[in-house]
């Protein structure tokens, strides 16, 4: 992972937007990191249309509006990140592609979003913008859809840590980033692997097969953890991914979770098949890596 020397948090000045910027403050207090506080404002023609977008109405409409969104950007949250490095920046555009964008141009080492989804609802809704965000991101993405109240601006700890791996190509850069936050921290690390279900056990041989399976697990996860000089748990436990790893969330009490997006092109780019359900379940933050 390195130093976290720059970190991306869009704002729409929602509450959403204060929990994320109160989580990258305490980030930033160990890493000494720069936060770049990003809003994007959207052109007038997404809103009215090509054609009634050039009215002079319209227009000055659209000045005040962007004037308007400036002040309140220069004036968020102003006495809480008193003390540290802060870049405020107004851009015009397609929210997901300017975040990506600007994430890209000014080296970000972390995209922190505040998703959508509140109250019993929130594990069936994942805001579009961060949706994009996690497929094109280059970058790790932290999400933090878990949260209903906004934490103090106290500084927020992490004492345990959860990684979940598939034992792909992209598991070693994923628990390396995961070990680098927990030694920064000094937080308990647990690396967990989902293996498949428990079907109903029809002979020996099946029985024979999951034994295996599971020492074969435990056999990668071991070496990726020697590999990685990572001082971690181990847990492997059987069942639907995104189910095995939230609960085992919840039960380590992990104040973050760290999972892979992969880098695969084409239709899914970086995010993989489970990280959406990962996201919208999971007890505490996310950062797929």
């Amino acid at each position: 992972m390195g130093s976290l020397s720059r970190i991306l948090l869009p704002v729409d000045f929602s509450e959403r937007s204060v929990a994320a910027v109160r989580y990258a403050r305490s980030l930033a207090g160990y890493f000494g990191s720069e936060l770049l506080l990003l809003h994007v404002l959207t052109p007038p023609q997404y809103e009215f249309g090509a054609n009634r977008a050039g009215g002079s109405m319209i227009e000055e409409l659209y000045r005040g509006r962007a004037h308007q969104a400036a002040t309140e950007l220069e004036a968020f949250l102003a006495e809480e990140l008193a003390g540290v490095s802060v870049e405020r920046a107004v851009v015009e555009g397609d929210p997901a592609g300017k975040i990506v964008e600007y994430a890209r141009e000014r080296g970000v080492d972390i995209i922190m979003m505040p998703t959508h989804g509140f109250g019993p609802y929130r594990r069936f809704i994942l805001g579009s913008n961060t949706a994009k965000v996690l497929h094109d991101a280059e970058c790790p993405v932290w999400t933090c859809a878990h949260i209903e109240q906004v934490p103090s601006a106290a500084a927020v700890p992490l004492c345990a840590i959860l990684c979940a791996v598939d034992l792909g190509s992209e598991s070693s850069k994923t628990l390396f980033w995961a070990a680098s936050l927990a030694r920064q921290f000094g937080a308990r690390l647990t690396l967990l692997h989902a293996t498949s279900g428990d079907a109903d056990i029809g002979d020996d041989s099946e029985v024979n097969w999951r034994i295996d399976v599971r020492e074969a697990a435990e056999q990668e996860l071991t070496r990726l953890r020697g590999f990685v000089h990572a001082e971690a748990d181990l847990l492997i436990e059987a069942g639907e991914p995104a189910k095995v790893i939230c609960a085992a969330a919840a039960r380590v009490q992990a104040d973050a979770l760290v999972i892979g997006r992969g880098s695969a092109a084409g239709l899914f780019g970086r995010l993989r098949t489970n990280a959406y359900a990962i996201i919208r379940q999971a007890p505490c933050p996310v950062v797929s890596v």
